[in-house]
């Protein structure tokens, strides 16, 4: 089995009207949860479509579970789930009735249908006309017809819109179990506090272009942003005066908030630990994905207005 389930060189995909990507080149490792970020417009969804085979690039190379997607046949399909941003059901017909449909259309056993819509929380609304969902349980049908099959890809676009906390908390164990079972999975979402802890690499997109790509602690790395240390003191006057060359970004009645370069954080923690009855407690936090999409965006957006 290769390293990677998707493989994209140097992909460019163009409209009538603009360009959709422009020389996206990136690998997804097989097994990995992947968070796949970017504005509205920034190429997400074509590049969703390209992996799906649902279009053809205008130039560049795509390779997933290492076959065209857009020449594969039913076999390689029923290796794929995919749920939309915007997933739509016939109404009138039943969750499980909705459920066997997709089976049958994607080829596979319907037997799975009842053990996937108890994982997904739906068993005692199975007979109940898909009209009288609520967004949520839409969302869940929705996440249950992704896995039909059990697929070695996941795509997930915006999955857990309509879903209140406890259900994407929900959401989110299913998918780590999937992961740990070996299946590649590439979410799509704005809300990245809730990817933080749960993907292994980031896909930065910006107008079409790859931003960055790489783990968390790559893309800090390659950020080079400053780690924010609070520490909290009696004595926060006399605390700054030991803190000569160290960035105080603000200063509260009983704690100060400091920048520090990512290469210095051992050095200036140490130095803080060293200080004794100055430091009650000190508090570390590393550049959060919201902090890093902001920045590498930002970079991008310079690079094209410049150009």
């Amino acid at each position: 089995m290769s390293d990677f389930s998707c493989v994209v060189e140097q992909v460019v995909k163009r409209y009538p009207r603009h360009c959709a990507l422009d020389g996206v080149t990136l690998s997804v490792p097989s097994g990995a949860c992947v968070a796949l970020l970017g504005h509205n417009g920034a190429g997400k969804t074509t590049l969703m479509k390209l992996l799906l085979g649902l279009t053809r690039p205008s130039s560049g190379r795509v390779r997933v579970l290492a076959e065209d997607p857009a020449a594969a046949g039913a076999g390689f399909r029923r290796q794929i789930g995919f749920l939309p941003e915007s997933v739509t059901f016939y109404d009138e017909m039943t969750g499980q009735d909705t459920l066997a449909y997709l089976a049958r259309l994607k080829g596979v056993d319907r037997q799975q249908c009842v053990a996937l819509l108890a994982q997904v929380g739906l068993t005692e609304a199975a007979d109940r006309r898909v009209k009288t969902y609520s967004k949520g349980m839409r969302q869940r049908l929705g996440l249950a017809q992704a896995l039909l099959g059990r697929p070695r890809l996941l795509l997930l676009d915006e999955p857990t819109t309509g879903l209140d906390p406890i259900l994407r908390q929900e959401f989110y164990r299913m998918v780590l179990a999937l992961r740990g079972q070996g299946v590649t999975i590439v979410l799509s979402s704005h809300l990245l506090t809730e990817l933080e802890a749960r993907t292994d690499l980031a896909i930065i997109l910006r107008q079409g272009r790859l931003a960055a790509t790489g783990s968390l602690e790559a893309l800090r790395l390659q950020a080079d942003l400053p780690v924010r240390i609070r520490v909290s003191s009696e004595q926060p006057q006399s605390l700054s005066e030991q803190l000569a060359g160290i960035r105080i970004v603000r200063s509260e009645e009983k704690m100060l908030h400091l920048a520090v370069p990512v290469q210095e954080k051992m050095t200036v923690v140490r130095h803080l630990t060293s200080l004794g009855p100055l430091v009650n407690d000190l508090d570390i936090q590393l550049p959060t994905l919201d902090d890093l999409y902001h920045h590498f965006g930002h970079l991008q957006s310079e690079e094209s207005s410049a150009a």
